[in-house]
């Protein structure tokens, strides 16, 4: 009889995490009926009671908000990847008892886009500052040869983007909120904005638009994507983002070699037509 194993998704809210659904198809398919993925909602306030009570049949956490940045004091030690934008969203439990920290959002996003043929770009645009954007930041590293214009609400906000460019290497160059509709034109638009905040942009939709990546996947389509679509822009969404970050965080855990990205991709489907 296998042992078992438990992994689970923390944050709050989390009743929303789609999650559970990708990691349980994950293990459906990889034949893991030992192991369960489940949901727990824990604040900031809660998560050192939480992570110091887990016994050693846990194999891993997937953390969303606001847990990113309050798990690192916890953990033993953390990816280059996660340090980058100090933000860990993915904890690995060893046999030993160590907890290591990675951030699969990053390569996740990379990986997304990728996906749909986007390997390297001129020069991109963010919408939004916030710990999405940083992530959005550091994947831009990678696959970005020039500058990239993030559009923020406030000088706070851009002082911190210009911080992330300057640790993470990326030429960040800051235009105002109220200027987003010239995002619109860049090779590659990211958005990491809430849903609605995009909305007013979709009328500017250039006639021939590049690559638009909303890391939102409920609601969905927003309107913006359902205005790139109809250009026949290229969209990159954010259920490509979660499963694709999904499927590194079920080969960290599990320390498989290959998740079934199809599989997990459909049951995500199910679940997001179901709601």
């Amino acid at each position: 009889m296998s042992t078992i194993r438990r992994a689970a998704v923390l944050g709050s809210p989390i009743a929303h995490s789609l999650s559970p659904v990708l990691h349980r198809a994950a293990y459906a398919e990889l034949g893991l009926d030992h192991w369960s993925y489940d949901r727990f909602e824990v604040d900031e306030a809660g998560l050192p009671g939480f992570v110091e009570g887990l016994d050693p049949s846990w194999a891993g956490l997937s953390l969303t908000m606001p847990l990113k940045r309050a798990v690192i004091p916890l953990l033993d030690e953390i990816s280059g990847t996660a340090a980058s934008v100090e933000a860990v969203n993915t904890v690995v439990l060893t046999e030993d008892g160590r907890r290591t920290g990675d951030n699969t959002d990053i390569p996740g996003m990379i990986a997304a886009l990728r996906e749909r043929g986007v390997a390297k770009v001129e020069s991109a645009a963010i919408l939004g500052a916030g710990a999405t954007a940083s992530s959005a930041l550091a994947a831009l590293a990678e696959i970005c040869a020039g500058p990239v214009t993030a559009y923020v609400r406030s000088r706070e906000r851009g002082d911190e983007m210009r911080g992330w460019g300057e640790r993470l290497g990326v030429d960040v160059r800051i235009a105002d909120w109220a200027t987003a509709e010239r995002s619109l034109s860049a090779p590659l638009v990211v958005a990491t904005t809430p849903a609605g905040a995009t909305d007013a942009l979709a009328r500017s939709v250039p006639r021939t638009p590049g690559v638009l990546f909303d890391v939102l996947y409920d609601p969905w389509p927003t309107d913006l994507v359902a205005a790139w679509s109809d250009r026949d822009g290229a969209v990159v969404g954010g259920l490509d983002l979660l499963v694709h970050q999904a499927a590194i965080q079920v080969e960290q855990m599990t320390r498989l070699p290959s998740a079934p990205l199809a599989a997990m991709r459909i049951a995500g489907e199910a679940a997001l037509s179901s709601r």
